[in-house]
């Protein structure tokens, strides 16, 4: 229920843009103190428009809302679209009051479709007391939903106390603000909420409400619009909310006139249905609300479809703006503040409905909060009790020395039946020392397959055919050892990732453990200079063998909750010929797209990739000190890891004359100069010489906990 604040701030987040607006109390009256009005950077639902982008484009309009308004000292409302909420009203049998309360629950039970469990729900009477029929509300939203509208704003520090549906929200703000409405039950208002993607019809008598959301918005008359002229989303955006200044009017109205009428005959077909229910009703008028009634024509276009007034409200009738609010600016905005308006009366105590959706953990924890000052009293008489005890302490240790001899006694002749107890246990467990000792000797031995499990496990998220199907010829091509074939794919395409190195140690706690010394060399001090060589060292994409280096064995320990645990240090390095190795590495935006996943992706999901129940998985990749990737392009003047191509001298043998070649297809793999037309090396306005990239070298030092790592065992390694 709402607490009647002095002053709220009310939220509304729709598709294209977020609207708030701030009520206070000021002698009796409800007084705009602020509002503001924030478009996002996209319409969320439009086409294109991704789960994490939308999340996203939340966020930045609500960090933007919160860098413009202090909303740290009000009550904040907010609303939860109509298609995402559930309300039914029914009639209660004659029963005392006392058990109302167990009769919606039972109706509650009945009437929402998903367990009671699953779902935040709330209950409203909507009959006054004193009539004999009594009528419920009965108001529902599924936890999942809550929690992730709710996210939004606690990201941003923003504590909702008030979570209200939209087309009840709507209700409360028609209810309030226009006064033929609260008369009588039998004359009803309609209240039509075009939004971007659905429109909310609400039909207000005095104690009743009736809502239907209709899943056709202004998004529907932009997709005509990009039908009918072949445009993509934002330019028909833009093209309709220019169509009165366009010269192309004619055809941009002709092309929305079958969705004028598809709306036009869903609301004619709605109001209709509740016509035929509610044969006592007489509907008298239509109020307009939204982006959507901001199309030129529509209006006009619904009265006379539905032979009633439409009413397009410019201002509010209750509302008072307060001396520091631009009023010009605050109607401009007036058809899309109708949600906030009703959101906030409802926060200051002034609607008709005041259920609250706000999970009832979160509201149980604002409620410890304000509690706080009890709980200072509290800890102030428990340090009063404290220093009380203590003195009581000090007393007795006074009294505790007096008898220091006969402890000391006692404690004498206890020691001593110890001292028997120990040796008797000792001569005991002699019996079992050559049991203990075969175990330890074959304890080495346990766990000699963990290594190569590892490296198959590293190897298995490389690109190859399983990972990267896309490139399937090219994998069998280099497997059988068909240059050819593979030179037919050019080299920058080609997701190749050739491991040159890869070493492994293990640590019982790889939270502590370093990563070694790099290995790292200068292509003209360290490459071995044979020419037309084509061996090279190391673990290949798709190839044969694993070169790596030897791994200390022993027993790993599993730390305690929130410490790493037991596991292996590992460092890869190696090159790739694809033009972008960040991608093939740690792609960004990636994470609901398998198909689009890297090295570094798949080692994150390895119970996915590799096995339901993985013996190793990733650790920490988001603190440097635990994970690293480096990488550079291949040269032979710079510094990079050891094992890459293969030295190839031409010419005089000087410094310019020595390039790295792949072994299988003899392609270029380190830069090279770029030379002009004439043959001659390019170069800069420094005179130094210009180079193209062709292969990238990397180095991954990375950490992977060892599930299954055994505890230690007594006196060190075994």
């Amino acid at each position: 229920m709402a607490s009647g604040a002095n002053s709220v701030w009310a939220i509304d987040l729709g598709n294209n843009s977020l609207k708030a607006l701030r009520l206070s109390n000021v002698n009796g009256v409800a007084t705009v103190i602020g509002f503001d009005s924030i478009e996002h950077e996209k319409i969320l639902n439009s086409v294109g428009v991704k789960a994490p982008e939308k999340d996203e484009l939340i966020a930045m309009s609500i960090r933007k809302f919160v860098q413009q308004n202090d909303v740290s000292k009000d009550d904040v409302v907010v609303a939860v679209p109509s298609q995402s909420s559930f309300a039914r009203f029914v009639k209660l049998p004659p029963v005392e009051k006392k058990r109302i309360p167990e009769i919606v629950k039972f109706e509650a039970a009945q009437q929402i479709p998903f367990d009671l469990n699953d779902v935040q729900w709330d209950w409203q009477m909507m009959s006054e007391a004193e009539e004999t029929e009594q009528r419920v509300g009965i108001f529902a939203i599924k936890n999942d939903v809550v929690t992730a509208a709710l996210e939004h704003y606690s990201r941003q520090n923003i504590r909702v106390k008030y979570v209200q549906m939209t087309p009840m929200a709507l209700y409360n703000f028609v209810l309030y603000d226009r006064a033929e409405t609260s008369k009588s039950d039998n004359q009803g208002v309609v209240l039509i909420d075009i939004g971007c993607e659905n429109t909310d019809l609400v039909v207000c008598t005095k104690s009743t409400v009736w809502q239907r959301c209709i899943p056709m918005g202004g998004n529907a008359f932009t997709k005509a619009v990009a039908d009918a002229f072949r445009l993509n989303f934002d330019k028909a955006e833009k093209l309709k909310r220019t169509a009165a200044m366009s010269k192309y009017a004619r055809q941009i109205f002709q092309a929305m006139r079958p969705v004028f009428t598809d709306l036009a005959s869903e609301i004619q077909r709605s109001l209709g249905f509740y016509t035929s229910s509610n044969a006592g009703v007489k509907l008298t008028k239509v109020i307009a609300m939204g982006g959507g009634t901001k199309m030129r024509g529509l209006l006009q276009y619904l009265q006379q479809t539905l032979q009633l007034p439409v009413e397009k409200p410019d201002s509010f009738l209750k509302l008072s703006l307060s001396s520091e609010i631009s009023a010009a600016k605050f109607h401009e905005n007036v058809c899309d503040f109708g949600v906030v308006y009703g959101l906030a009366i409802q926060g200051m105590g002034l609607s008709k409905l005041a259920n609250n959706l706000l999970p009832r953990s979160i509201a149980r924890s604002m409620i410890w909060t304000s509690k706080a000052k009890y709980f200072t009293m509290a800890a102030c008489l428990l340090l009063g009790v404290s220093l009380l005890s203590l003195g009581r302490t000090v007393f007795d240790k006074i009294a505790y020395k007096s008898n220091e001899r006969t402890r000391q006694e006692v404690k004498n002749i206890i020691d001593s039946a110890m001292t028997a107890q120990n040796k008797l246990r000792t001569e005991q467990g002699k019996a079992s020392s050559s049991e203990a000792i075969i175990q330890k000797a074959y304890e080495p031995f346990k766990y000699r397959d963990i290594i190569p499990l590892l490296q198959q496990t590293i190897l298995s998220v490389l690109p190859n055919e399983k990972n990267n199907p896309g490139q399937r010829e090219l994998y069998e091509a280099f497997n059988s050892g068909d240059a050819k074939a593979v030179g037919s794919v050019p080299r920058n395409q080609r997701k190749q990732i050739f491991v040159t190195g890869m070493s492994i140690y293990f640590s019982d706690n790889i939270a502590k453990a370093a990563f070694g010394e790099k290995t790292i060399q200068s292509g003209l001090e360290s490459t071995s200079e044979v020419e037309g060589s084509n061996e090279t060292e190391g673990i290949v994409a798709g190839s044969k063998y694993i070169s790596a280096p030897s791994v200390a064995a022993g027993s790993g320990t599993t730390s305690a909750e929130g410490e790493a645990a037991a596991g292996f240090v590992v460092t890869i390095t190696g090159y790739s010929p694809y033009k972008n190795i960040g991608e093939l590495m740690d792609p960004i935006g990636v994470e609901n797209d398998p198909n689009k996943w890297g090295v570094i992706t798949r080692l994150l999901h390895l119970d996915k990739v590799i096995d339901s129940n993985s013996t190793f998985e990733l650790f920490n990749k988001t603190e440097v000190s635990q994970f690293k990737l480096e990488t550079g392009d291949v040269s032979i003047f710079e510094a990079m890891p050891v094992g890459i191509g293969t030295l190839v001298v031409t010419k005089g043998g000087s410094a310019s004359d020595r390039m790295l070649i792949d072994p299988m297809t003899q392609e270029v793999i380190s830069k090279e100069p770029e030379y002009d037309e004439y043959g001659r090396m390019k170069t800069d306005r420094s005179g130094n010489v210009k180079y193209r990239a062709n292969d990238h070298w990397f180095r991954l030092d990375c950490k992977f906990k060892w599930k299954d790592a055994p505890k230690p065992v007594e006196g060190g390694q075994s």
